[in-house]
């Protein structure tokens, strides 16, 4: 699998509190960004893959919707996040 335990505590002590702090808006972005950008590059090799390009979809809102939460409560940490990660916004 591609998000190994690993690599997942060392997105949340990147962009989060610490490597278990799995709740901050900003680590759950990060994850997101991740997992989007490998179904990103998974459907440019198959085109056809439906069902991923729905998930992917639903992704991309729920990343949108955390980025609008945090747009609303601190806008420092969001733009530092929309930097951090190279978000288009």
């Amino acid at each position: 699998m591609y998000l190994t335990k690993s690599i997942k505590e060392g997105l949340f002590k990147e962009h989060g509190k610490s490597e278990k702090d799995s709740g901050s808006a900003e680590g759950q972005i990060a994850l997101f960004t991740t997992r989007i950008n490998h179904l990103t590059n998974h459907l440019k090799k198959n085109r056809k893959d439906f069902n991923t390009e729905r998930s992917l979809v639903k992704m991309v809102g729920k990343r949108k919707n955390l980025l609008n939460y945090l747009k609303t409560k601190d806008i420092e940490r969001y733009r530092s996040i929309i930097k951090k990660l190279s978000i288009r916004k």
